[in-house]
């Protein structure tokens, strides 16, 4: 038995770690490689895992964790910032798509619940493979890649009370003949969010601070499965989805201040079995239905992708948005996605749909999102050119002249414009790099030599002059332009001084941790000016002003290397946040030239000095 038990496991991760690279690597993304790892090592074609339905129900913990996950994204602050796009555009698309497959449903004589479940679970999309495709194209902050993540967020807020109503309406509870029966269960499911919502809201932060306050981080991860769990439980207990639950959870943490620290412990936990519940997929998908039927197969997944995508252009164009944009949205969530295996292995498990439907949708579903990198590809190289207005069409980089320069300038925003101005006035040479067309051509208007190219390419870079130069000042914004620029140098010009601008103390510790010289956060020096005039106007003579910023400058410095030690530990960082508040305190006390008056607040030379 254990031999068997230990065999299983050793063919679940080989089938992942030959299948799922290979399929990343392809574009095809993780989701779609854990699909296939099962389908190959499941019933379908080799056998080699007896039991997928076994299987398949331990891997629920996948979408338990799933779903707390998203929970802990869902800030209320994010959510109000995106609240038109998400609910407005989300909305709509949920509801145009439902209500068009649900009728094709119908059509083909299903009942009108199930036809309601079918056509909602066809209607959502895969949220890894859209913001995979998006992230891999830099198109994240795109117009389209906005409303695609938008309608994406809704989709998953919407999945939630659906997957909790399955098992209600398979039970018959809103329609049973026993008002007394149906007030009662009513009762349970209210008094259990009640129970969850303010025992999560008085219960959790406590909980979670005595366990952070153990060191353990054994105990902290053990704490946040514990509960993820019992959420999950109270939600069975109550009749409704255990998935319901952990959101809830989710979504009570979200602005705690252990949210990152519980986010990290639960990932690993969440991607193995969540990759488990696809490979369990995977090995229920009979793809003995493509070789019975391909007519049938291959005509419904033809039909998912052209409903989808012309449901998802018409509530797009309802909203307002352009045809493009329209377009591309609508290519970008044509497929279906990885809650309706969810939701349809509910519906199987609650009866509503038969076996032999639920096979041949997950097959359709499968073969739609296998689609989509394809068919986005052919649509960037055909179509969009074709869309996209003259004064953003795409243009070939800048080949830059060998000026011998000093100095490699890289973004030519309100940043490098300063370094430039200096070094222009001082006739250092210079070459400047900026990736944004409309930024290069604005810049040039006023004389400035610019081109217009991408630093993270080696080739651009040597014909810039790199080879000559002493220093690259590495003045854009973006966190991970700016980290993907510096390896590529890293790698070929080991020997270049790189000095760069950080956006927050979390950007400079990733520059830091790159190899990167020079780390300067572009407000720090503007932000003390201001703090040494404050103290001016506050009656604090202007030596006293300047020796307590340079004192603190110094400080700030040596706790920001100090505290690479413990990056992306937020429990540590906290701490050592806390200490380097008491250390300056210390520092202001303990010098000489300063004396601190708590109960005045004024500033001055101590007695005796």
């Amino acid at each position: 038995m254990a031999t068997d038990f230990f065999l299983n496991i050793m063919i679940f991760l080989v089938a992942a770690v030959l299948i799922v690279p290979l399929f990343k690597r392809i574009g095809f993304g993780e989701v779609l490689g854990y699909l296939a790892a099962g389908v190959v090592i499941g019933p379908s074609v080799l056998g080699l895992v007896p039991g997928p339905q076994e299987v398949l129900q331990f891997a629920q913990v996948g979408i338990v964790l799933l779903l707390f996950v998203i929970g802990l994204e869902l800030q209320p602050s994010r959510l109000r910032a995106m609240r038109k796009p998400i609910f407005g555009l989300g909305s709509l698309q949920v509801a145009v798509t439902t209500a068009v497959l649900s009728g094709v449903a119908l059509l083909f004589g299903l009942p009108l619940t199930a036809a309601l479940v079918v056509g909602f679970s066809l209607g959502l999309c895969s949220t890894p493979l859209v913001l995979q495709l998006l992230a891999e194209k830099k198109e994240l902050q795109t117009g389209h890649g906005r409303h695609a993540f938008a309608l994406l967020l809704f989709q998953d807020l919407a999945a939630i009370p659906v997957l909790a109503a399955i098992p209600i309406i398979a039970a018959g509870s809103l329609f049973t003949e026993n008002p007394g029966q149906m007030l009662l269960e009513v009762a349970i499911a209210v008094g259990s969010f009640l129970v969850l919502i303010i025992g999560g809201r008085h219960l959790l932060r406590p909980l979670f601070r005595f366990s952070a306050g153990t060191g353990s981080r054994e105990v902290f991860a053990g704490t946040a499965l514990m509960v993820v769990i019992g959420a999950a439980l109270l939600m069975d207990f109550a009749g409704l989805s255990t998935a319901l639950g952990a959101f809830i959870a989710g979504m009570l943490l979200a602005d705690s201040e252990y949210r990152h620290n519980i986010e990290a412990d639960i990932e690993p936990f969440k991607g193995l079995l969540l990759g488990l519940f696809f490979m369990a997929v995977g090995m229920t998908t009979q793809i003995g239905l493509l070789l019975q039927a391909p007519l049938l197969v291959l005509g419904l997944v033809l039909g998912l992708l052209l409903f989808k995508w012309l449901t998802v252009v018409v509530a797009a164009r309802m909203y307002g948005l352009r045809w493009r944009e329209a377009g591309e949205v609508g290519l970008l969530l044509s497929q279906g996605g990885e809650f309706a295996f969810v939701l349809l292995t509910a519906a199987l498990g609650a009866q509503l749909l038969g076996p032999n439907l639920v096979d041949l949708l997950i097959l359709v579903i499968s073969l739609s999102m296998a689609t989509t990198p394809v068919l986005f590809l052919l649509w960037s190289r055909t179509v969009r050119p074709w869309l996209e207005p003259p004064r953003v069409r795409a243009r070939p980089f800048d080949t830059p002249g060998n000026d011998e320069p000093q100095v490699i300038i890289v973004g030519f925003g309100r940043f490098g414009q300063v370094v430039g101005r200096v070094l222009q006035g001082l006739g250092i040479r210079y070459t400047v790099l900026d990736a944004n067309p409309e930024q290069v051509d604005f810049v040039r208007r006023y004389g400035n030599k610019v081109y217009f190219g991408d630093a993270g390419r080696i080739d651009l870079l040597e014909a810039a002059g790199v080879s000559q130069a002493r220093v690259m000042v590495l003045a854009i914004g973006d966190v991970e332009a700016s980290l993907r620029v510096v390896e590529r140098v890293r790698e070929g010009f080991p020997e270049l001084r790189i000095y760069a601008r950080a956006r927050s103390r979390h950007h400079a510790h990733l520059l830091m941790r790159a190899g990167v010289h020079v780390v300067i956060r572009e407000l720090l020096f503007s932000s003390l000016e201001l703090t040494r005039n404050v103290l001016c106007a506050l009656d604090v003579p202007r030596k006293q002003a300047d020796r307590i910023v340079t004192a603190f400058r110094a400080h700030d410095e040596q706790t920001l290397k100090r505290q690479m030690e413990h990056f992306g530990n937020e429990t540590q960082l906290i701490q050592s946040v806390r200490e380097a508040s008491d250390e300056l305190r210390s520092l202001f006390e303990s010098d000489a030239e300063i004396t601190i008056a708590p109960e005045t607040g004024k500033t001055g030379r101590k007695p005796g000095h």
